[in-house]
């Protein structure tokens, strides 16, 4: 399975571990990004990374001493070691970043008296930002823009839920034609397996195969002991992202080590930005760990399309 996109010369990149049978595997460095990487930082996690010039740029998650919910843009040679800048540009969380004709489009979850709702903006440099309509009435998390438009149209991955935490669990489509209404929204997909029984949400920008879209998600399992979020992965139709080609029936990565396992939130392994190198296909994922920490994961799209398949849930 070939990647439609973009060569990464330098994408970060370590090989699979001899014998290892799963599809993704983890950095041996992790975690990339911890609180010591900005003063006044609790906890940095559920960021994104793109490439930017001669290296990356990204806009990173931080929740500080206060406990106050922020962004701040942050730069990379080797997408490894990150310098972060204190200045906040947004109010919010959990940020994903796409480039689309020459622009870099940032959605996170933003903050409003009467609950959360996909905020939008749009940068050429990574230091003045135009913030565009907000891409849903209240209340929604995990916007994810599709890189480019289907039809003539702009996707965009959401899931409706309320002011509380866990319902609702499903991921729909929204689209539009100017970044500003949006609307003629379609359902993707809901949970399934036990893995990602309590909701599922929409992960990295979706990566372009020649036959579809690559989509890592994340699920929740509700289990006696509270949350456990695992990462896993499905094939959307190219022309018509709602439709589900293939989807694993098992997670792809899921709390392991002990910086997935214990921290502000334990057990959580929240996937929110790949880079993807179309000459190798390499991917490189980057996660939020225990929501306290970034980490950063590796598979290539052979792997990953190849346990979808083996593991699928659409027969």
């Amino acid at each position: 399975m070939k990647i439609i996109g973009q060569t990464i010369k330098n994408l970060p990149w370590q090989d699979k571990p001899e014998g290892y049978p799963y599809p993704v595997w983890r950095y041996d460095g992790n975690p990339i990004i911890t609180r010591d990487n900005l003063y006044m930082a609790n906890s940095i996690f559920n960021s994104a990374v793109v490439p930017f010039g001669d290296g990356f740029a990204g806009v990173f998650r931080v929740d500080l001493r206060s406990r106050d919910q922020v962004l701040v843009t942050g730069f990379s040679s080797d997408a490894v070691n990150w310098a972060l800048n204190s200045e906040h540009i947004f109010e919010g969380y959990d940020p994903r970043l796409c480039l689309i004709d020459g622009k870099y489009y940032l959605s996170w979850v933003n903050l409003t008296p009467h609950g959360t709702t996909i905020g939008l903006a749009c940068t050429v440099d990574f230091k003045k930002w135009t913030q565009l309509e907000d891409a849903c009435y209240p209340v929604a998390r995990n916007g994810v823009l599709f890189p480019r438009k289907i039809g003539d149209e702009y996707m965009l991955l959401i899931r409706p839920c309320d002011k509380g935490h866990t319902p609702y669990g499903d991921i729909y489509i929204s689209r539009s034609k100017d970044l500003t209404y949006w609307g003629r929204h379609r359902h993707v997909m809901s949970p399934v397996k036990n893995w990602e029984m309590t909701k599922v949400g929409a992960g990295p920008t979706p990566i372009e195969l020649e036959d579809g879209w690559l989509m890592f998600y994340h699920g929740v399992l509700t289990s006696c002991n509270g949350f456990t979020y695992s990462m896993g992965a499905a094939i959307l139709d190219k022309n018509e992202p709602w439709k589900v080609l293939h989807r694993a029936d098992s997670f792809l990565l899921s709390a392991h080590e002990s910086y997935e396992c214990y921290g502000d939130v334990p057990n959580v392994v929240f996937p929110c930005a790949a880079l993807a190198d179309a000459e190798t296909g390499r991917i490189a994922v980057y996660y939020g760990a225990a929501d306290t920490s970034v980490a950063l994961a590796f598979t290539t799209v052979d792997d990953t399309v190849k346990y979808i398949l083996d593991n699928d849930l659409i027969k």
